[in-house]
C-alpha cells in the first residue's frame, strides 16, 4: 500500500505544481508507476556506484533529448518528490540526503540535454524533411555528417538517425539519409557521408530492415551515382558497395545475410545489391560451392551405379567383378557418405541444441533449427534411409551362403537363401527412396541459373495447391469406394473398399482398364457413382487445380527473380563460410575498393566502389546527382544555400495560401456589401416576407450579417 501510495503522490504532487507537465506524460499509469520506481532508486545507486549512476543519466538525459522534455519541469518534479518523501518520514537526515542525491540526478540529467539538444534533434521532433535541411545547413561542410550521426555529452553518445527510426519520424530519417549520400563538392574536395555512416552505424541495413525498410531503397539509391553524359551509348555508373562488401575489419559483411532475413523480394532486385551479390558469387561463392557439390555428385554417381546398374548387369548370372565392385561400391557409400552426412547432422544439431535454436510446433514438439532448411531436412532423411539400408543390406543378411571362389553367377544358396527374399522386401523400396532424395537435393545446383532457380521455385510455392489436391481427392476415393462397397452389386473391381480404392484411383488417372467399363455399365447404382466421382473430382478438382496453380503463379510471377535472387543468398553465406582469410583477402584487394573513382574525363571522385558502363538508354537523367559549389573551400564554412526545389508539400501550401487569401478578400468584401446595402435588402425581405406572414425574420437576418 505505501508502494501505491507513493507512485500515485509523486506525481499528484508534480502535476499540482507544473500543471504543464501533464501534456508530456502520455503513458498508461502502469508506466507511469515504473517511472515512479526508478526515481526512488536512482538516489540510492548514487551512493551506491556514483561513476556508473552519472553514465546511466547521461544516457537517459540523451533520451530525453529525443522526448523534447522542457528542463523547466525538473525542478517541480524533484520538489514534489522531496514533498512525497516528507510525508512518508520524520527523518531529517533521510529527506536530506534524498533531495541532495535526487537533485544531483536532476542536474545530470538537464545538463546532458542541453547539451544534447541540437537543432537536429529539435527538426527530428518535428518530423518535417524541410525543418531537418534548414537544421542541418548551419553545419560545416567538414562535419555535417557527424551532425546527422552523433551527439556525444561526457562518455555518452545517441545517433540522430537511429533516434529518428525509433520515434517513427520516418521522414526526418529519409531526408537524413538522403542528406547524407549527396555527393557535394567544391573546388579542392569532394565530400560523400556513406563512409562516415557505414563507420557509425556498421549494421544500418540490420537497423532498417527490423525497424524502417521503407528506407533501404533511398539508402541503396545513394550508393549510385550516374553520370548524366554518354560516350558511345554507354554512361558511365559508379557503385559504393565496399561497405556491403567487407565489415570494419576487413572480412565479409554480413549485409547479405540482414538482406535474405529480411526475405524482400523487391530489395534484392535493386542494382546496388544485384551488383555486390553477383560480385561475390561470380568472384568466389560459385566455385566454392562447385567443389563442395563434387563429391555429393560423386556420391551420387556411385549410388546410381551400385543401386540402378550393376546389380542389373548380367542378372542371374553375375561374375565374380561384379559382385566385387558392388560390394565395394556399397561399402564406400556406408563408409564415405554415410559418415559424412552423419558427422555433418550431428554437429549442426549439437550447435542448434547448445544455443537453444529451436523450432517448435503444437503439442510441445521441438527439434533443431536448421531442419527447418529444405535441404538439411531431405539430408536427414537421406541418411535415416541409409542407415536403414546397412542394417538390411542382403550382402550382410546373405554371406553365409557366399561363395568367393564361384567363378560365375550366384551359388544357387546365395540366391536362394533364406534372408535374401525377405531383406530384399525392405532393401529394395528404401534404396529407391533414398535414389529420390539424392536426386532432390541436387535441385540446389539450379543456382547458377538465375531463371532456372526461379522456375523452381515456382514449383516450390505452388506445390501446397497440389497437395490440397492430392488431400481432395483422397478423400472422394476413400468416400465414394466404402459407399460403393455397401451396395449390392457383383463388380469385382469395386468388391470392397480396398479394391474400390483402386479402381477409383485407376480412373483418376486414367489407367482403369476400357474393357471394364462394359461390366461397369450393368450395375446402374455404381456408375451413376462412379459418374458423379468423376464429375467431382476429374472435372471439378482438376479445374479448380488449374484456377489455384494460375492464382498462385500469378502472386509469385513478378518477384520470380527476386526469390530466386533470395535462394542464391542464402547459397552465397553459406558458403562464404568456409572461404579461408588469405583467398579473400586476395580477391578483395583485386576489386582495389580503395582506389578512388573516376566520375566523367579527368574528375576524379571519392573511392569506395567500382565502375561500370551501362546503356544509356537503360537510366536515363539530364541531371547531375553531385552538387558542385563555388566559393571557399574551406571545411570549416557552410554549403551556400541552394536553389530550393519545389515539392509536392510546398505546392500544396502555396495553394494553401492562395485560398486562404481569396477567403479573406471575399470575407472582406461581403462585409463592405452588408454595410451599404443592408437597407434594400431588408426592404427586400420585407417585402417578400409581408406576403408569407414573417417579415421580422428576414430583417434579423439581414442585420445579423453586418458587424
Amino acid at each position: 500500500d505505501s508502494q501505491n501510495y507513493l507512485r500515485r503522490e509523486l506525481f499528484r504532487r508534480f502535476f499540482a505544481l507544473a500543471p504543464a507537465g501533464q501534456d508530456h506524460f502520455k503513458q498508461s499509469t502502469t508506466r507511469l508507476y515504473f517511472i515512479a520506481d526508478k526515481v526512488l532508486e536512482f538516489p540510492l545507486e548514487m551512493f551506491r556506484d556514483p561513476k556508473k549512476m552519472v553514465e546511466d543519466l547521461s544516457a537517459l538525459g540523451l533520451r530525453h533529448v529525443g522526448y523534447g522534455i522542457p528542463t523547466e519541469l525538473f525542478a517541480p518534479f524533484v520538489s514534489g518528490a522531496v514533498e512525497m518523501v516528507r510525508t512518508m518520514t520524520t527523518d531529517a537526515k533521510a529527506e536530506d540526503g534524498f533531495r541532495w542525491s535526487l537533485s544531483r540526478v536532476s542536474r545530470i540529467l538537464v545538463r546532458t540535454i542541453n547539451e544534447g539538444s541540437t537543432i537536429v534533434m529539435k527538426a527530428i521532433n518535428t518530423n518535417n524533411a524541410r525543418q531537418l535541411e534548414k537544421a542541418v545547413s548551419c553545419a560545416p561542410r567538414g562535419k555535417r555528417s557527424m551532425w546527422l550521426l552523433d551527439i556525444t555529452v561526457g562518455s555518452q553518445s545517441i545517433s540522430p538517425l537511429y533516434w529518428s527510426i525509433e520515434s517513427g519520424s520516418l521522414e526526418s530519417a529519409k531526408a537524413m539519409i538522403g542528406d547524407l549520400l549527396i555527393i557535394r563538392a567544391d573546388r579542392d574536395n569532394y565530400y560523400y557521408g556513406a563512409d562516415d555512416l557505414f563507420t557509425r552505424h556498421p549494421d544500418i541495413i540490420e537497423r532498417l530492415c527490423a525497424d524502417a525498410e521503407i528506407l533501404l531503397t533511398g539508402l541503396f539509391d545513394g550508393l549510385i551515382w550516374r553520370s548524366r553524359l554518354t560516350q558511345n551509348g554507354q554512361r558511365r555508373v559508379n557503385f559504393y558497395i565496399k561497405h556491403l562488401v567487407q565489415d570494419a575489419d576487413g572480412k565479409f559483411s554480413k549485409c547479405l545475410d540482414w538482406l535474405v532475413e529480411e526475405s524482400d523480394p523487391k530489395i534484392m532486385c535493386h542494382p546496388a545489391v544485384v551488383l555486390f551479390s553477383d560480385l561475390v558469387w561470380g568472384g568466389l561463392a560459385n566455385r566454392f560451392f562447385l567443389l563442395g557439390k563434387c563429391w555429393f555428385l560423386f556420391t551420387l554417381c556411385l549410388f546410381i551405379v551400385s543401386q540402378s546398374i550393376l546389380q542389373h548387369l548380367n542378372e542371374g548370372d553375375q561374375n565374380q567383378l561384379t559382385r566385387t565392385s558392388i560390394m565395394a561400391i556399397r561399402c564406400f557409400i556406408y563408409v564415405g557418405s554415410l559418415g559424412r552426412e552423419v558427422q555433418k547432422q550431428l554437429s549442426e544439431a549439437v550447435a542448434d541444441f547448445r544455443a537453444r535454436r529451436y523450432i517448435r510446433l503444437s503439442g510441445g514438439i521441438c527439434f533443431p533449427k536448421y531442419l527447418g532448411r529444405w535441404n538439411n531436412a531431405v539430408s536427414f532423411l537421406l541418411m535415416l534411409c541409409v542407415m536403414l539400408m546397412l542394417t538390411q543390406e542382403p550382402i550382410i543378411w546373405c554371406a553365409d551362403n557366399y561363395d568367393p571362389n564361384a567363378d560365375s553367377g550366384r551359388t544357387s544358396g546365395f540366391i536362394n537363401g533364406r534372408n535374401y527374399d525377405a531383406v530384399s522386401e525392405v532393401y529394395a523400396p528404401v534404396s529407391m527412396v533414398a535414389m529420390l532424395l539424392y536426386w532432390t537435393l541436387i535441385v540446389d545446383l539450379t543456382v547458377f541459373s538465375t531463371r532456372v532457380s526461379a522456375f523452381v521455385l515456382v514449383c516450390g510455392r505452388t506445390v501446397s495447391e497440389l497437395g490440397l489436391f492430392i488431400m481432395a481427392m483422397f478423400f472422394l476415393i476413400v468416400a465414394f469406394s466404402s459407399a460403393i462397397s455397401s451396395l449390392k452389386h457383383h463388380n469385382d473391381d469395386f468388391s470392397g473398399i480396398a479394391k474400390g480404392i483402386m479402381s477409383l484411383t485407376e480412373l483418376t488417372l486414367s489407367m482403369y482398364p476400357t474393357t471394364h467399363f462394359e461390366v461397369l455399365a450393368e450395375t446402374t447404382m455404381v456408375f451413376v457413382a462412379v459418374a458423379v466421382f468423376t464429375i467431382l473430382g476429374n472435372i471439378f478438382l482438376l479445374n479448380l487445380l488449374i484456377a489455384q496453380l494460375s492464382c498462385a503463379y500469378q502472386s509469385v510471377h513478378a518477384d520470380l527473380v527476386g526469390y530466386a535472387r533470395l535462394n542464391r543468398g542464402k547459397i552465397i553465406n553459406q558458403t562464404m563460410v568456409g572461404v579461408s582469410n588469405t583467398r579473400w583477402s586476395r580477391w578483395l584487394a583485386s576489386l582495389r575498393l580503395n582506389e578512388r573513382l573516376e566520375y566523367n574525363e579527368g574528375d576524379v571522385g571519392v573511392a569506395g566502389g567500382l565502375q561500370i558502363l551501362e546503356p544509356a538508354n537503360a537510366n536515363p537523367t539530364n541531371v547531375d546527382q553531385i552538387q558542385r559549389f563555388a566559393g571557399s573551400t574551406s571545411p570549416a564554412m557552410q554549403w551556400p544555400a541552394e536553389n530550393p526545389v519545389d515539392d509536392e508539400s510546398d505546392k500544396l501550401e502555396r495553394l494553401e495560401k492562395v485560398f486562404l487569401r481569396a477567403t479573406k478578400k471575399m470575407t472582406g468584401g461581403t462585409r463592405r456589401d452588408g454595410q451599404s446595402g443592408g437597407s434594400s435588402f431588408t426592404g427586400q425581405s420585407g417585402s417578400f416576407t409581408s406576403e408569407g406572414g414573417s417579415g421580422s425574420g428576414g430583417s434579423e437576418e439581414a442585420d445579423g450579417e453586418v458587424p
